[in-house]
């Protein structure tokens, strides 16, 4: 074998060595790198994920606030609980504020009568009972107000926009939520003294529809200002809604 002959075989035994080298000590090294930049990529991706969810939950935390203190504010307009007390109170006073007399408040709708016999207890709670619909409970009410026209005028204005949407498309609400069926004025009888027509007193009849929540569904179903709730069972409140009618059927002479 000549020098040549040796050096090829020396550099073939080389390579040789090389490869197996590679083959048993670095491919393997070079698969655990492989692997563990996989698992770090997973790792990160993961981490991204969980810090893009604590970023969302977060901006919850800070419009949670804002958000309980809507619902509140929308369950003055739909309350769970009939709370006549509180409807009739906002009518008083709206209607001290158009200097106008509060007669009378009959539950449910009157068949005929357009001046103050028509809230009268003969014609009160038997005309109607609470129906559900669209997912809430309607409560059927009579009003029956004296005043001149342009005060009733006032008031009935005050009356449509207890609760109404704005121009941007949200909601104010000042009260509860009422929408007005008819409207009927009539001559207030006062007799035949002529002091007693010097303000030309009329008496307007209104037939109007307030709101409650279904009995399933309390307002903030168990929340905090601070925090929200798991769903339990209905509230007492929320589940007393679903009584037949108002204690009292009819509430006259009102005054604020």
């Amino acid at each position: 074998m000549t020098a040549r002959d040796r050096f090829v075989a020396l550099l073939v035994g080389a390579i040789v060595l090389l490869v197996a080298l590679w083959i048993m000590l670095v491919s393997p090294e070079n698969k655990q790198a492989a692997k563990a930049q996989n698992e770090l990529n997973t790792a990160s991706s993961a981490v991204s994920s969980a810090e893009g969810q604590l970023s969302n939950a977060r901006a919850a935390q800070a419009r949670y606030a804002a958000a309980y203190a809507s619902v509140v504010r929308l369950g003055k307009a739909v309350p769970p609980g009939r709370e006549v007390p509180s409807l009739v109170y906002e009518l008083a006073r709206a209607t001290d504020v158009k200097h106008v007399d509060f007669s009378s408040i009959a539950y449910g709708t009157s068949a005929g009568g357009t001046g103050p016999s028509s809230s009268s207890p003969s014609s009160g709670a038997a005309g109607a009972s609470a129906t559900p619909v669209a997912g809430f409970t309607q409560m059927p009410f009579t009003f029956v107000f004296n005043g001149t026209f342009n005060d009733l005028y006032d008031l009935f204005g005050a009356l449509n926009h207890f609760t109404f949407r704005t121009s941007s498309g949200g909601l104010q609400v000042n009260g509860r939520l009422l929408t007005i069926q008819s409207v009927k004025l009539a001559p207030v009888d006062t007799g035949t003294t002529a002091a007693t027509h010097v303000r030309e007193e009329l008496t307007g009849t209104v037939t109007a529809t307030a709101y409650v929540l279904p009995a399933s569904q309390a307002l903030t179903a168990g929340g905090t200002p601070s925090a929200p709730a798991a769903p339990s069972a209905p509230s007492a409140s929320s589940s007393s809604s679903g009584s037949s009618a108002p204690a009292a059927a009819t509430i006259t002479g009102v005054h604020p």
